[in-house]
């Protein structure tokens, strides 16, 4: 989508962090966006960062587990805007939490979110992305998770890596319809991810669960720089434009991708020659 002015973003966990940071960076482009959040203390902040700017952003409050709440925020959307081209699945959680301890309301939140969350904002707008005829691009919000395991983040990891497979598979499925698809894998980014636990819905536990229990010192296993989210939101803006698919914020991790290769080659070569033994 080489040419983005005019046309229309959606984007869900709009009112702070990476969303909210793609939702400044495509309105300098000359888009014009509506963002989603459950958060009332970041809706009302970011209706009054934006407030001389009523005819080109619209900030609703929005449940992306509620398949409802996502029908009526599409509505909103095309009421106000008539279109939708690009859709930004962004709106995630962090859950920090040993396998063993995990709970179904723990799965539950994790999965529905950043899963689930992805799986809905898809279906709700993909149809009418393909009737326009006029091109669309979708961006999935996975992790760095979603590509290596990480000690204590199993249902994170299962969402992240659901997310990037997904993705993978709707590269190939919508590229005959002129519809992008980039996947988002960030490392450390100045958000508030740690802190989900402050929008944790009482049918998933509550407020009163933390969702990453550990001093922050500890939260990062590499040492490597925590970004801005403007950059992060710069990148995603150059991926809807030039197309591109993984969009990759830390080099720091391409070891882990290489071990992480290196062992599934070896596997290869174990079984093969398991194989070739056993006949």
């Amino acid at each position: 989508m080489k040419d983005v002015s005019g046309k229309i973003g959606f984007i869900t966990g709009g009112a702070s962090g990476l969303g909210f940071a793609m939702a400044k960076t495509f309105l300098a482009s000359g888009m014009r966006v509506a963002l989603t959040d459950i958060e009332d203390a970041a809706i009302e902040k970011t209706r009054a960062f934006f407030s001389d700017r009523v005819e080109d952003v619209l900030v609703m409050k929005t449940d992306v587990t509620d398949r409802d709440s996502m029908a009526a925020a599409r509505e909103q959307t095309l009421e106000k805007f008539g279109k939708v081209h690009v859709v930004c699945n962004n709106a995630g959680i962090a859950l920090n939490k040993n396998a063993a301890d995990m709970t179904y309301k723990d799965w539950d939140w994790v999965l529905g979110v950043n899963l689930d969350g992805v799986v809905n904002g898809v279906t709700t707008f993909v149809g009418d992305i393909k009737t326009q005829g006029e091109g669309g691009h979708f961006v999935n919000t996975a992790s760095i998770a979603g590509h290596h395991g990480m000690l204590g983040l199993s249902g994170y990891c299962a969402s992240k890596f659901g997310v990037v497979g997904m993705s993978e598979a709707m590269r190939i499925d919508l590229a005959e319809d002129d519809i992008g698809i980039s996947v988002l894998c960030p490392g450390p980014v100045a958000t508030g991810i740690f802190n989900s636990e402050r929008v944790r819905p009482e049918k998933f536990g509550g407020t009163e669960q933390a969702a990453y229990p550990i001093k922050e010192g500890a939260r990062q296993s590499l040492e490597m720089e925590t970004l801005e989210p403007d950059l992060v939101g710069q990148m995603v803006l150059n991926a809807v434009i030039e197309n591109r698919f993984y969009i990759m914020t830390h080099s720091e991790f391409q070891e882990w991708f290489k071990s992480r290769t290196d062992e599934i080659q070896d596997e290869y070569d174990y079984w093969k020659n398991f194989r070739e033994k056993n006949g």
